[in-house]
């Protein structure tokens, strides 16, 4: 049985890979979290007693708990999505960016070549290390062109400095000493399992508590917006076929202001709950001061994806969007575990 060792598998993005493993694929799960405030073990319930799954709570910033977990189990690839994600917490306080980001990303590289290393001149072969990244390291579009692999960084936010700071370090790691990496940079996710301080989590949860809907500027700002299974999709497909050393880029072909998002899941609140008292909930928009370094456009080209592995999304932005909304709906009880802790919903990213 091949095993992946999956860091921030309690996360939004890298919970949601783990459960695409348990149900399509018939891996071994070694999942280290260090649960912080975005890790959640409930979005790990369901997999309590699956021998498939082994859940660590650690950082990747220790050494000997990581090179002991590449040991004990034998890991055969490696699936990095441990980070602070969140580009308003990183305006607040950057340190812990840099920190995890950087320096706990320096620490798993290192570790995972030791480990590769001491593997079998097959096992070397066959072994893989994917680094999930984030489209906002190339900066800002202007209203018309697209991401691809070969744009120039460009970070314009502490997170997103932090994040091509790590792209960095894997590709040194793979032209200085070898190590099979792969880099996939993503379009804006959303589905189930978000934590709430991100948009369409937090418009959700707060439009059906009428409270007030805050959107950034003037709500002009475009992503190109992922379902998250398609994502995880995506990653499965280049650990399996991408070519060591290359850069994919996954896209949704959906882009969308943040006014339109918003609107869309007003629509949607409106259809799904309509006895609420708050309906329409587009009266419940505000218009609030723009955060510092607000890039306005990002769209990704993920035609080399879909060209040389034959990945593309499945999900529309309007099919998605249901799904989501649905699965909010669905879940009070998760996200009132989430709401319950620190964050509760307040604006982050004010400090200049």
């Amino acid at each position: 049985m091949r095993t992946l060792l999956v860091t921030g598998g309690a996360g939004f993005i890298g919970g949601n890979f783990v459960h695409y493993l348990m149900n399509e694929t018939d891996v071994r799960v070694v999942n280290l979290d260090a649960l912080t405030y975005a890790g959640n073990r409930d979005t790990l319930a369901d997999l309590e007693g699956n021998p498939r799954h082994i859940f660590v709570q650690g950082d990747i910033g220790d050494a000997a708990l990581v090179s002991r977990l590449l040991a004990e189990y034998a890991v055969d690839a490696v699936v990095n999505f441990a980070a602070e994600s969140h580009v308003d917490r990183s305006i607040d306080g950057p340190g812990a960016f840099i920190q995890t980001n950087v320096v706990g990303t320096f620490n798993l590289l290192d570790c995972v070549r030791a480990h590769w290393n001491r593997l079998s001149d097959s096992a070397r072969e066959g072994f893989r290390f994917l680094h999930v990244s984030t489209d906002e390291v190339y900066g800002s579009l202007g209203p018309t062109g697209l991401f691809t692999e070969t744009t120039p960084y460009a970070p314009n936010s502490p997170y997103s400095a932090s994040k091509a700071a790590s792209d960095h370090l894997v590709r040194a790691w793979f032209h200085t000493y070898g190590l099979p990496v792969l880099t996939t940079n993503c379009s804006n996710n959303y589905g189930p399992y978000q934590f709430p301080e991100k948009l369409i989590p937090l418009m959700i949860l707060k439009a059906q508590r009428g409270e007030a809907l805050p959107i950034y500027g003037d709500g002009g700002n475009i992503r190109d917006w992922l379902f998250v299974t398609d994502h995880c999709r995506a990653i499965w497909r280049v650990l399996e076929a991408g070519t060591p050393g290359e850069v994919y880029n996954v896209g949704g072909n959906s882009e969308r202001t943040n006014l339109e998002v918003v609107d869309t899941l007003c629509a949607l609140l409106d259809e799904l709950l309509p006895g609420s008292p708050h309906r329409p909930h587009t009266q419940l928009k505000r218009f609030v001061t723009d955060r510092p370094g607000h890039d306005r456009r990002y769209a990704i080209d993920a035609s080399k994806l879909k060209r040389e592995l034959g990945w593309e999304p499945t999900e529309t932005f309007e099919s998605g969007m249901r799904r989501t909304v649905s699965w909010y709906l669905d879940n009070p009880d998760w996200c009132q575990g989430i709401t319950s802790g620190r964050y509760r919903g307040e604006r982050l990213g004010t400090e200049q």
